[in-house]
């Protein structure tokens, strides 16, 4: 029976709905598309802020080099690149639903600064009981450690969570650890999806 219902961050409870922002500021500053959230997010340095080796404010200071930015621009380029980014009120709506029924935690791969990002999230910090970062942790998904020490805290086998995630890679390595896992994409019907391994408001 499901106990705990665990959920990723970045393309689960806020996506890039709208990739113009990012598109433009590529194009303003001669980058292949995509290249912006790769510098961000996939480059080596980018992985280090999501390691703990290196701090959120020691990567924008690397990217501000790397890409050659004022103060002024690099401030522009950070609030372009969010800008396509939103909460999904409607399934936190559903997922505050399931806080009186089952245990809520967060496995994020994110840099040091998952605080503020909660702070939009949950702002009085009473929806999600656990949440594990990976700077914290200095461990990223998919490694299995990262799900292993979230099972401990909530005191729960494997087979009592279910984690959700839109990278599939991250969703396999869930269930190489013997929990139920969903691959999160566009237009699928979580409720559902999780009804369907029992869990219901």
């Amino acid at each position: 029976m499901i106990r705990a219902v665990i959920f990723d961050i970045g393309g689960v409870l806020i996506r890039t709905d709208n990739a113009t922002p990012r598109q433009q500021l590529e194009q303003q500053l001669g980058l292949k598309p995509g290249e912006a959230e790769y510098i961000v997010f996939n480059s080596p340095v980018g992985r280090q802020a999501q390691m703990g080796e290196i701090s959120t404010a020691h990567l924008w200071r690397w990217v501000q080099k790397e890409l050659k930015l004022s103060d002024l621009a690099l401030a522009e380029f950070q609030r372009e690149f969010f800008a396509g980014d939103h909460l999904d009120h409607e399934l936190m709506a559903y997922i505050r639903q399931l806080k009186p029924h089952y245990q809520l935690a967060i496995i994020s791969n994110a840099k040091d600064d998952l605080n503020v990002t909660m702070q939009e999230i949950d702002p009085a910090g009473d929806l999600f009981e656990l949440v594990v970062g990976s700077a914290y942790e200095r461990v990223m998904k998919p490694n299995a450690a990262i799900f292993h020490r979230t099972l401990e805290r909530l005191q729960r086998q494997p087979q009592e969570a279910v984690f959700i995630d839109d990278f599939l890679h991250n969703v396999e390595g869930a269930r190489a650890v013997g929990m139920n896992a969903i691959h999160f994409q566009p237009g699928l019907d979580l409720p559902a999806a999780l009804a369907e391994l029992g869990v219901e408001i």
